[in-house]
């Protein structure tokens, strides 16, 4: 660092990678399925094994741009033949030490299902065998992955990606953002941001500041934000990484998120945020969530992904930072973590996506908050997209309106029957949805029979009073028992609106 936005040189470099191909897919075929997983895992080995005496130009550019390892010059000359060494050198992606190269950042592949990128960040342990440094710029890792793929994907005039990074989501909003702003308090974020920016032809307007102070005043079509929401202690054994730390106390970074995404959001805006937040004395992890859910003040849906104890978030996180278990300083940093906890008698941390929308008439906000602790099926964009659609149509209309419409059972959802050995009738009978949050319904006789005829001809309304003359039952307590049901399935996509 600094990384120089020279726009020539960072041409010849983006022509160089095509070339190669640097991308994610073509370096796992060099790297094959072992290396590749060891590499995942931050496990360096296999992949030093895989590309040690491989001339392919990929196999040189993990060397010098994941692993970190000195590279020969013609090696490298030969890898980025149009920017050639010197123009690395130049551009400040890496330095000679004899006759190698030898990278300065990691510059690793990225991509979707339509696009390659890349991403240039500052090296972590895999290359430096070393603790990361406070200030140290993270490039893609596993919660920017998760969010990117629980991010809805709606055309928007306007998006602002809040505490950016090196720009990973960026990269995401310019697929589907006329306009993207991306904000950070770190200006070494930034110069990586900028320069990611450059290399993939992308137009960013990047601004530094702390949270939501860069865009005071002004409104969203989609906020996304993978903020610094680790629960650090406040001592001196523990360093603050501005990648992960807002510097707050405990859980009050997202605690103020959570308050304050709302007014930044058009009507019909989404902000997507993922966050932490401490459950105390054993308590519900609904209670903390819930609680600034309920004053948010707009729509809100909280998806709780996992629960850890203190123990394993302490792990977790002195980990984080390349710091090896049975040192003296991951000792220190565990205990201290194990009494920040134990002050506030914190039992328990949860680990969630937090969906905010602003609802485009006059009513009162929705709050949801879904336990979906099990495996999902990706990517999660287009579920939150529909189930937030679904959620505020269930908020502006009434039971009349769920009754008298007419709906169909979704593709991806199945019946199952469980028997006991030699009876006729089924003991249990469950609805399973097979994408998505994987919802289940353990259905009653009559909840099956209205599912069952969730086909498009009849409303829900004539399918109650069928079943219930069928059955032999009261229509109107039948109704009352069911309504509840059917706006469950609404909302989770069991059932959809009838077409045509």
């Amino acid at each position: 660092m600094p990384l120089l936005l020279d726009p020539d040189a960072i041409a010849r470099l983006r022509a160089d990678l095509r070339a190669a191909p640097y991308t994610a897919a073509r370096c796992d075929e060099v790297l094959e399925a072992v290396a590749a997983g060891a590499l995942a895992r931050e496990q360096r080995l296999p992949a030093e094994r895989a590309t040690r005496a491989h001339a392919d130009p990929v196999a040189v550019l993990i060397r010098l741009f994941i692993l970190g390892d000195p590279v020969d010059l013609r090696d490298a000359d030969r890898a980025l033949p149009s920017l050639g060494s010197a123009g690395a050198i130049a551009l400040g992606l890496a330095r000679i030490a004899g006759d190698a190269l030898i990278a300065t950042c990691d510059l690793q592949p990225y991509g979707d299902d339509n696009t390659d990128w890349w991403v240039a960040s500052d090296q972590g342990e895999i290359a430096t065998r070393a603790p990361l440094r406070t200030d140290h710029v993270l490039g893609v890792g596993g919660a920017s992955a998760t969010l990117a793929a629980w991010t809805p994907r709606p055309r928007v005039s306007r998006a602002l990606d809040l505490g950016t990074g090196c720009g990973v989501q960026a990269l995401h909003l310019a697929g589907h953002a006329d306009r993207i702003v991306a904000t950070d308090l770190s200006t070494r974020a930034l110069a990586y941001a900028a320069f990611n920016a450059a290399l993939n032809e992308q137009e960013w307007e990047l601004r530094t500041g702390s949270m939501l102070e860069p865009v005071a005043g002004e409104r969203f079509g989609l906020i996304v934000s993978n903020p610094p929401f680790v629960i650090t202690p406040r001592d001196a054994h523990v360093p603050t990484y501005e990648y992960r730390d807002a510097g707050g106390h405990g859980d009050d970074t997202v605690q103020a998120l959570v308050a304050g995404l709302g007014e930044h959001l058009e009507p019909g805006g989404i902000a997507q945020i993922l966050a932490n937040w401490e459950v105390s004395d054993g308590g519900d992890w609904r209670n903390r969530i819930g609680a600034w859910a309920q004053g948010a003040g707009v729509d809100a849906w909280v998806v709780l992904r996992e629960i850890q104890d203190p123990g394993q978030y302490a792990e977790t996180w002195a980990r984080d930072g390349g710091q090896q278990s049975g040192t003296a300083d991951y000792a220190r940093m565990y205990a201290s973590w194990l009494d920040d906890f134990a002050s506030r008698s914190v039992t328990g941390v949860a680990f969630g996506v937090v969906t905010l929308h602003r609802p485009t008439v006059e009513r009162a906000p929705f709050v949801e908050l879904t336990d979906a602790r099990g495996p999902v099926t990706g990517p999660m964009g287009p579920v939150i997209e529909r189930g937030i659609a679904a959620r505020s149509w269930l908020a502006e209309h009434d039971d009349d309106a769920v009754l008298d419409a007419t709906w169909t059972v979704a593709q991806d959802v199945t019946v199952e029957h469980h028997y006991r050995p030699g009876e006729a009738e089924p003991r249990v009978i469950v609805a399973r949805q097979g994408g998505g949050l994987r919802v289940t319904d353990r259905l009653d006789t009559v909840g099956a029979a209205l599912l069952s005829v969730c086909d498009g001809d009849l409303s829900a309304r004539a399918a109650l009073v069928a079943i219930a003359a069928l059955l032999d039952l009261d229509a109107d307590e039948v109704r009352a028992e069911q309504t509840p049901r059917l706006r469950g399935w609404i909302a989770d996509g069991l059932i959809v609106a009838a077409t045509g």
